[in-house]
This record gives structure tokens, C-alpha cells and sequence, in this order.
């Protein structure tokens, strides 16, 4: 690893001055003036892109709701297969690049982050072969797992056809991370708001102009998705040129230690996104599963799009507290933190007080089924506590990426969904018959428990001792401790 210690002792540089301790109200209100200054002119521009981009996501499944509540469940149901057991997987073995890249560039190690995204790619290209029959033989997985065999087999052909999309994310995910990390985070915004656009338009064409259905959408989300990665790649080598240093051989050294952190990484969130996949495919074993599936989907496009919002503050929280810690200033990474959180706290209240002033008028965005429209509108507080608990985990989630925690929280949401929140709402919606409302509450518990834990360890973690970390981490992956 000589040539890549090389790199970074020509952009290795020291940290500023730490934040001064918080030692009355004017400095509490001054500090958080300033981070949130900081955070918000990171975390808006990701909030849209993110907004953009399930919006890609999220029109295909408003156009198959119009079509029927089969097709809407079909569909829902291909991209909750395909969103949390194959890309979920990409997007987890991508977020050690984060944790790299935040840490490196706040310790002036520009020059690293270049052959941390050509890793990153090469691992998640050879992941996307490896997951490519889940997309193959999605008829029989869903069959199997005991979905009604109408879902499943429609279900299957769209996630067939949606097969491309997951390559062009195994380019887009560590391109995302690679301008995040140096805080280019307008030009992201702007290429998602294109690829709206373009998909929108190939929506339009692919099902209104040539009426292919639900296989012209799945062609318009693999259009858009791959014109998304392209643009990226095309703006970061003619635009990025003091960071990019064009294609290296050394993106293959040391790969196999790369995979490893990048497990670490992917079992953390894997284990959340199965979690929803799994009491989606629970909801498919009620009775009436054609409504039960069809209502459930439209809670969770709902809290998506919510989280879709407050992903900038989780990777604002994680960019920020990386690049503290990796300049060596535990203090401001810990405000970094708190400020996040409030901030986080008052998006969850306002968000879960409109999904209830809304209770029964959200339900027609998505169908046009009087019965599913019913089934959504019940229950609707549980919906709002979801709502909550996902604006508030984005900053405790931000800050375990930007620490490198991720291989202990995946032993804690294993304890949290799989030992607690499976099995209670497998009982309450299955044993005590409480149906959706039990499935949900069982999945809540889990949230929460797993909520409480992550809170605990962030008050108790000792800052300084994580700069210590960090600067262990780069040194290693540097190769300056060889």
C-alpha cells in the first residue's frame, strides 16, 4: 500500500480548533444556530434528491394503484422483494464507504476517496450478479414464502423486468456517497430532479402513449435509473477533477478487508430493511390479502416518503460527525448530534400530527379502491407512531454510520426485530387475530426497542475516545500503520 500512503501524505492536514464547551443558554442557542446552519445546508439538497428519487420509486406504485388493487399489491410487493432483499443489500455494503470517506476527508485525505468509491463499485457490481436470481426466481421465492400465487406471479415479471435497475445502483449508491462526503450536495439534487423528470416523461410514454401497463413502468424506472447513475459518473470526472484521479489498480488492493467492513456495514441495515419486508410478506398471509397488502403498502410508501425526507438529516448527521471526528473534534461531533436530534424530534411531530389530520383523505392519493381506501384509514395512529420513531432513529442510524458502529448495532437489531418484533406480531395478528393492527403493533415494539438501545449508547459514548478511533481506522485503511 506505498502508492496510497503516497496520496495521502500529499493531502493529509490537521483538524481546526474544537467547539468551545456549551456554558450557558446564549452558548447552547449560538451553537445550535451554527450546526444548523451547517446541517441544513447539507441535509435539504439530500432531502430532495432522496425525494426525487423515490419519487421514481414511488410513482411507479401511484400508477399501478390506479389499475387495479392486484396490480397494486403485485407491485408493491416486487419492489418491497427487490428494494429490501437486493438493493437494501447494495445500499448495505455501500455504507462503509461513508464511514471512510467522511472520516478521511475531515482529515484531509482527499485523494483516498477516489479509490474508496472504485472499491465500493467493484464490490457492489459483483454483489448485484450474485443477488440477480432473487430478481430471477421472484415467482417462486414469493410462492414459497406463502404469497397468494396472483401477487406472485405478477409480482415475478415485474421484478424480472426490473433487473437492470439494480446494476445501475451499484453505480449510483457510492457515487451519491462520494459527493456527499465532500459536500457537493446540490449537483445530486439537480441530477435526481432530471431523472424525475425523465422517468415521469417515460412513464408517460411507455403507459399512456404505447398502454404497456405495469411492463412499460417497470421500463421507465430502469431508463431513469440508470440515466441517474450516468450522470453522476459523467459530472464527477469532468467536474470532480481535484478529487478524482481517474481509474486505479489499487481500487483491487485489499478488497477482501474492504468486504469485511462492508459486511459489518450491511448486516446493521439489512437486518432493519428485511425486518419490513418481512411484515409486508406476514400482511400476505391475512385473509382479503389483496386489500390487507394493498392498505399496508400505502403506510409504508407514506412512511417512506417521510423518511425520504429526513435521510438528509441521517446522512447530514453522518457526514458531519465523520468529518469531526476525523479532523480530531470530538465536541462539535457531539453537538453535531444534538442538534440533529431536535431537529429530527420536530419533523416527527409535525409529520405524524398531518398523517392524522389527514386520516381519511391520504388513502385516495394511492387507490381508487373504496375498500382499501376503508382499510387504510383504520388505525391510522399507528401509522403516526411509526412516523415518529423514523425521524428519530435518522440521526441515531447517522450517527452509527459516522462512528463505524455498524457491526454492534446489527447484533442489537437482531435482538430488537427478530427476538422481540417478528414473533409478537406474528401472535397479535395471527394467534389473537388482531389482524394489520396486530402485525404492526408487534412491528412497533421492535422499532422501539430497538430505538431506546441506540439512545442509550449515544448518550454514553465517549467522543474523544471515538477521535482516537477514527484516526486508528484511517491510519489503517491509509496503510500508514504498515
Amino acid at each position: 500500500m506505498e502508492e496510497e500512503r503516497g496520496l495521502v501524505e500529499k493531502t493529509k492536514r490537521s483538524g481546526g480548533k474544537d467547539e468551545l464547551e456549551v456554558r450557558s443558554f446564549s452558548d447552547a442557542i449560538r451553537v445550535f444556530t451554527d450546526e444548523s446552519k451547517k446541517q441544513w445546508m447539507l441535509a435539504a439538497p439530500i432531502a430532495m434528491t432522496a425525494l426525487f428519487t423515490y419519487g421514481i420509486n414511488s410513482s411507479v406504485q401511484i400508477f399501478a394503484g390506479h389499475l387495479s388493487a392486484l396490480q397494486l399489491s403485485a407491485v408493491s410487493t416486487a419492489l418491497t422483494l427487490c428494494s429490501n432483499f437486493t438493493t437494501g443489500f447494495l445500499l448495505s455494503m455501500g455504507s462503509a464507504l461513508e464511514t471512510l470517506s467522511g472520516q478521511a476527508f475531515g482529515a484531509g485525505q482527499v485523494s483516498m476517496l477516489s479509490i474508496y468509491m472504485q472499491r465500493t463499485w467493484i464490490i457492489l457490481i459483483i454483489s448485484s450478479i450474485l443477488m440477480s436470481p432473487i430478481y430471477i426466481f421472484a415467482t417462486p421465492i414469493l410462492s414459497f414464502l406463502g404469497q397468494q400465487s396472483d401477487i406472485a406471479f405478477l409480482a415475478g415479471r415485474f421484478a424480472l423486468l426490473i433487473l437492470p435497475q439494480q446494476f445501475a445502483m451499484a453505480i449510483s449508491y457510492p457515487s451519491q456517497k462520494f459527493l456527499l462526503t465532500q459536500n457537493k450536495v446540490l449537483p445530486l439534487a439537480f441530477i435526481a430532479f432530471i431523472s424525475l423528470v425523465l422517468h415521469l416523461c417515460a412513464l408517460w410514454f411507455f403507459t399512456s402513449v404505447l398502454e404497456w401497463g405495469s411492463t412499460g413502468a417497470a421500463i421507465a424506472f430502469d431508463v431513469s435509473s440508470c440515466a441517474m447513475a450516468l450522470f453522476q459518473v459523467i459530472y464527477i470526472m469532468f467536474w470532480c477533477k481535484d478529487v478524482w484521479n481517474g481509474f486505479s489498480w489499487f481500487a483491487f488492493k485489499d478488497l477482501w478487508p474492504f468486504i469485511k467492513l462492508s459486511l459489518s456495514s450491511a448486516f446493521m441495515l439489512l437486518l432493519g430493511d428485511w425486518y419490513g419486508a418481512l411484515v409486508m410478506f406476514l400482511t400476505g398471509l391475512l385473509n382479503n390479502a389483496q386489500v390487507t397488502v394493498a392498505s399496508a403498502s400505502i403506510w409504508l410508501n407514506i412512511n417512506s416518503w417521510e423518511y425520504m425526507l429526513v435521510t438528509g438529516f441521517l446522512s447530514a448527521t453522518s457526514v458531519r460527525l465523520s468529518n469531526e471526528l476525523g479532523s480530531g473534534r470530538p465536541r462539535a461531533g457531539k453537538y453535531a448530534v444534538i442538534v440533529s436530534g431536535l431537529t429530527t424530534l420536530f419533523i416527527s411531530l409535525i409529520s405524524s400530527s398531518l398523517i392524522l389530520a389527514t386520516w381519511d383523505k391520504f388513502p385516495l392519493l394511492f387507490t381508487s379502491s373504496k375498500e382499501v381506501q376503508d382499510s387504510a384509514s383504520t388505525a391510522v395512529y399507528l401509522l403516526a407512531i411509526v412516523l415518529m420513531i423514523t425521524a428519530i432513529q435518522s440521526t441515531l442510524i447517522g450517527s452509527i454510520t459516522g462512528t463505524g458502529w455498524q457491526g454492534l448495532v446489527a447484533y442489537i437489531n437482531l435482538a430488537c426485530y427478530y427476538l422481540l418484533g417478528i414473533p409478537l406480531a406474528a401472535a397479535l395478528g395471527f394467534l389473537f387475530h388482531w389482524g394489520l393492527q396486530g402485525i404492526w403493533i408487534g412491528m412497533i415494539s421492535g422499532y422501539i426497542a430497538q430505538t431506546l438501545v441506540l439512545i442509550t449508547i449515544v448518550c454514553k459514548t465517549n467522543w474523544k475516545g471515538q477521535v482516537i478511533q477514527a484516526e486508528k481506522r484511517l491510519q489503517f485503511w491509509s496503510g500508514e500503520d504498515q
